[in-house]
């Protein structure tokens, strides 16, 4: 997804089909159903559920975007040092903010002295700050900056600053909600992760209850 691409978005207009009742199922005896006859049903209402829930999952992430993007032009309105200085404001080093922005340090140094910036890159600030506050009030994070650094899993070196530098800002969102499994959000980032970052040591806890690193056994 491009930069000028990155805020599109298109919208569902549900998030799902109308759900159909489950079968009914003839019965062997014509009272209770069997073993087989329950199994059959129940596993139609878990396909149904889990139908409903991928499709209001997506369509969650479709009003989070469209947000985004509201709140992007909302802040876009402000001059390129004000949005500098609010980002820096939340905790982010300029080094994760020339990254987050998509351009070099030396640029941001620039913009801060009160040079010009292009349209571009001055909307894809108000974008990052517009993406920080989102979170924070719909999910609650503290100290965004500090959320933006953690890893994503543990043992592995991708931050949300990662996912939102290689222009997956969706990814990121999909991570602030805290519905979705950390190692499948990395999985769609890059699938070779476990193997490009895979460690010969592993975490454990030592006999004082304290947390030790150790080679892992081969």
């Amino acid at each position: 997804m491009s930069n000028e691409d990155s805020l599109l978005v298109t919208t569902r207009g549900t998030a799902s089909s109308e759900i159909a009742p489950p079968p009914k199922l003839p019965t062997a005896t014509g009272s209770s159903p069997t073993p087989s006859e329950l199994t059959e049903r129940v596993g139609f209402l878990n396909n149904r559920a889990q139908d409903l829930h991928s499709d209001t999952d997506d369509l969650h992430l479709d009003v989070i975007m469209q947000e985004w993007q509201s709140r992007s032009t909302d802040l876009v309105r402000q001059d390129m040092s004000t949005l500098l200085a609010q980002l820096a404001d939340l905790g982010f080093a300029w080094r994760d903010i020339a990254r987050l922005i998509g351009v070099s340090v030396p640029a941001v140094q620039k913009w801060r002295r009160g040079k010009a910036a292009t349209g571009q890159s001055r909307f894809n600030a108000a974008a990052v700050l517009a993406a920080c506050a989102l979170i924070a009030d719909h999910y609650l994070v503290k100290e965004i900056a500090s959320w933006f650094e953690v890893p994503v899993v543990f043992g592995c070196p991708i931050t949300a600053i990662d996912l939102y530098a290689a222009k997956k800002p969706q990814l990121v969102f999909r991570l602030a909600t805290g519905n979705a499994d950390p190692e499948q959000v990395l999985s769609v980032f890059d699938p070779d992760w476990r193997e490009t970052y895979r460690s010969d040591f592993e975490v454990f806890e030592s006999e004082d209850g304290g947390l030790a690193i150790r080679a892992k056994e081969r």
